[in-house]
């Protein structure tokens, strides 16, 4: 009886040590950023596999920078200051800020920047307003992006954390995400009307945490796998999803992060209706469900191995064994699917290496896998695994400070994110969960970002992205389909030169310009179609994969101005 009080206490007390997990939405790019580049000059120690990062594991990380202060040149401590700063609340005190309407020792209604926060030994909150707009034009016409709203976020004790946001998006002119477009655009839902469309965006959620780890019930967006221009693993491009979290980090060596999330699934169950009162018949979606984990594994300082496997399934409803955070769940589903004579659900395995030895250099690269048969690997083997790897680099102030150069290869094998049955693809809203490009494809990506003063911001990148013959998942074709060549004809390329340049003026307040000059074409085929395969015009895949406002040869400007994201 002893020991169990004994055990009772030690319990109580581990989960009383003080820890908050509000995570930072991935939008916020330049502190993402800012991270990675501490990380690659040895400064800190980053797993940047998994995001968002709670606002408390931020705060600490720069923290840590700050011992290293003799090791940052000008812009970066400049840079620390500021990230600092808008991390305040999580170092338990009000942030500096400039002309205040309101100010004492418990709270602050600023207009620099916008927001209202508040501290007391119990309760840390912090609102601040959500307004932007962007105005992109070229010869094909003027679209007109706003959005409005307001982020809120509380602290409630040593553990507890609750947040929120809600903004309105509208679109005056085309709309430039579609579950089919190959772009890296976030994915919405519009309600669509003849001035283009508009979309509510509510993200939020509740966590409890502690010293090493948290659990939650959010809806929010996610990113597995380390990239620079879109993961091939999570991207977080489609919409937002509720999910139940859980993150251990219970030794410096080794860390879990796991989720089970609820999806959108798109098709239509006719099974499952509501009747109104004139007798039609109302009918619902089937049910999609996910559940994923990864583990990370730090053998040496700086040097992280990552895996992890995933499941979706599209019960009638939710399966308890795909609560266990470190199942292996095509296991789980052989199991419970054995002897029905019907598809099995639809499993993934993955892994991501990310290095940071070699000082100013960050290497990584990710593989995500539908399914593996090793025989496909030989090379006298005509069928190739469904599979998708990218591999990356970053080098950061070097040779030249405040200069970093990135280049990423990511190839995406055919039926990689599919599926024969439509409820169980790798998607969400229709939104491909991974490479934002999908199967078949291949993307070389490179940028040149200098940064000359805090906040300033200047990037000149290169796309060059290509995908090949358009398949289903047929599953009476499909081993001929997978022995088609990845890439065997192109239908579809995209060829762009970017530069961006944003000012982030005050914490969270934007102005941007991008310039881009782009070549997205459509091609037509001459080899004989097979079954499973998709064949469409030049017009047509162009139509499929690209909204007519991007077509062809353009170049296309975008000014904007927010705050919040």
């Amino acid at each position: 009886m002893k020991k169990a009080i004994l055990s009772i206490i030690l319990l109580l007390s581990i989960f009383a040590v003080s820890a908050q997990d509000i995570p930072e939405h991935i939008s916020y790019t330049r502190i993402y950023d800012y991270l990675d580049e501490l990380a690659n000059e040895g400064l800190i120690e980053l797993n940047s596999v998994v995001k968002p990062y709670s606002r408390k594991y931020i705060a600490d990380k720069l923290l840590e920078a700050q011992t290293h202060e003799k090791d940052l040149n000008r812009r970066q401590l400049q840079e620390l200051k500021f990230f600092l700063n808008e991390f305040a609340l999580e170092q338990d005190k009000l942030p500096d800020s400039q002309l205040n309407l309101s100010k004492n020792d418990q709270h602050t209604l600023a207009l620099l920047q916008p927001a209202f926060t508040y501290r007391d030994t119990l309760f840390r909150a912090r609102i601040t307003p959500i307004l932007g707009m962007d105005i992109t034009k070229n010869t094909n016409g003027t679209l007109i992006k706003r959005w409005y709203g307001v982020d809120l976020q509380t602290m409630i004790g040593k553990n507890l954390s609750v947040y929120g946001s809600l903004r309105d998006i509208s679109n005056n002119g085309p709309l430039l995400a579609r579950p089919t477009y190959l772009n890296d655009y976030p994915g919405y839902e519009y309600k669509e009307a003849s001035y283009g469309g508009d979309y509510s965006d509510s993200r939020g959620g509740i966590k409890y945490a502690w010293n090493w780890g948290s659990v939650g019930l959010v809806k929010d967006n996610v990113i597995w796998g380390d990239n620079y221009h879109g993961s091939n693993i999570l991207s977080g491009r489609a919409p937002s999803f509720p999910m139940l979290t859980l993150h251990l980090k219970p030794a410096k060596w080794f860390q879990i992060d796991y989720f089970h999330g609820w999806l959108v699934s798109n098709v239509i169950d006719s099974t499952r209706y509501y009747v109104d009162n004139t007798g039609k018949k109302e009918y619902r979606m089937n049910n999609k469900f996910i559940a994923a984990n990864m583990f990370t594994f730090t053998p040496i300082r700086n040097l992280d191995l990552s895996i992890g496997n995933s499941i979706i399934y599209a019960e009638e409803n939710i399966q308890p064994a795909y609560f266990i955070p470190i199942a292996f769940y095509k296991s789980i589903d052989h199991t419970l699917t054995k002897g029905l004579n019907l598809e099995n659900q639809n499993s993934q395995v993955y892994m991501n290496l990310s290095s940071r030895n070699i000082k100013h250099l960050h290497l990584f690269t990710s593989i995500f896998a539908d399914e593996i048969s090793w025989d496909r690997f030989l090379p006298s083997s005509k069928q190739k695994n469904p599979i998708s790897y990218k591999i990356g680099a970053e080098l950061s102030n070097f040779p030249v400070d405040n200069l970093s150069l990135i280049g990423e290869f990511t190839q995406t094998n055919i039926i990689t994110y599919k599926h024969s049955v439509p409820a169980l693809t790798w998607a969400s809203n229709g939104y491909n969960l991974g490479s934002y490009l999908g199967d078949n494809s291949q993307e070389i990506y490179f940028a040149m970002v200098y940064k000359p003063m805090r906040g300033l911001d200047l990037s000149l990148s290169y796309v060059s992205a290509k995908h090949g013959n358009e398949y289903e998942y047929n599953r009476k074709a499909v081993d001929n389909i997978i022995s088609q060549p990845v890439l065997g004809n192109i239908t579809w390329s995209n060829n762009t030169v970017g530069f961006n340049a944003q000012y982030e003026i005050i914490n969270n307040a934007y102005a941007i310009i991008n310039v881009s000059y782009s070549n997205i074409q459509g091609y037509n085929l001459t080899s004989t179609t097979i079954i499973g395969e998709d064949r469409l015009t030049a017009q047509g895949y162009l139509d499929l994969f690209t909204p007519a406002y991007l077509q062809g040869k353009n170049t296309t400007v975008t000014v904007g101005f927010s705050f919040g994201f």
